[in-house]
């Protein structure tokens, strides 16, 4: 497999204060990645560097995505290189409806190239992605999370993610505040996305090894005190449930 992430020797602070401690992580293209640790481990914190979050401070190391130093682009530039981040807790926009929302996110990523879609051509785009994940569309007429539960939050997450189809998708802990029937159903659009993109890759950063009953994985990486100190396969996860993180 081609390596799409390389990141060597991160070390991260925030307000003078180190999160991050050292962190190697390698992300394969088109691989199913899932990150792990306790809270307070840094798996957040890591999600937000590689995105270009301003609070988080680079004193060492790389982050390397295709052949580009990662940390030298602002984060508009990181989305348009292929780099996706869904939030654990999205905010709602009061006025502005879902399917216009995707739109404009979707040509903001090809400003003035052929690539841009008309307003036609994005509504059958979006129809496609909405018939992938089997989602309504009355969905897309509603204002950006507003009113939504919190499964339904996650899904249009997951909306979006199909629409924007990047080259890595990193989802920070997706699964948080959802039922089991709710899991299931984002655990599913990710299933389906996967599939209809099998070159995506996807680092998935949970602490509740239940999501990983749902999904298929290539790789599990542990983190604890701002550092993988451990990467495997799906087997990890059952040392985790038998020993926990210590």
């Amino acid at each position: 497999m081609k390596a799409l992430l390389n990141i060597e020797n991160l070390h991260v602070t925030i307000e003078h204060k180190n999160i991050l401690n050292g962190t190697n992580l390698v992300i394969n293209e088109g691989s199913t990645n899932v990150l792990m640790g306790p809270n307070g481990s840094g798996k957040s914190s890591l999600a937000l560097t590689i995105m270009g979050h301003p609070r988080y401070i680079i004193t060492q190391g790389t982050i390397n995505f295709q052949g580009v130093a990662l940390n030298t682009l602002s984060p508009d530039k990181r989305a348009k290189a292929g780099v996706f981040l869904a939030f654990q807790h999205p905010c709602e926009i009061e006025g502005i409806r879902l399917g216009d929302f995707l739109r404009e996110a979707y040509n903001s990523l090809y400003d003035n190239t052929p690539q841009q879609l008309s307003l036609k051509e994005f509504a059958t785009h979006l129809k496609n992605q909405l018939n992938l994940l089997k989602i309504s569309d009355s969905f897309v007429e509603r204002f950006v999370n507003v009113g939504f539960s919190g499964g339904e939050k996650k899904l249009a997450e997951m909306l979006q993610l199909a629409v924007l189809q990047p080259k890595l998708a990193i989802l920070d802990e997706i699964d948080s505040g959802l039922d089991l029937d709710a899991l299931k159903t984002v655990c599913t659009a990710i299933t389906a996305i996967h599939a209809a993109h099998p070159h995506m890759s996807f680092l998935i950063i949970t602490h509740n090894p239940r999501i990983l009953n749902h999904l298929t994985l290539d790789a599990v990486h542990v983190m604890r005190k701002g550092e993988i100190v451990t990467s495997g396969g799906p087997e990890i996860v059952d040392e985790l449930e038998k020993k926990g993180f210590k």
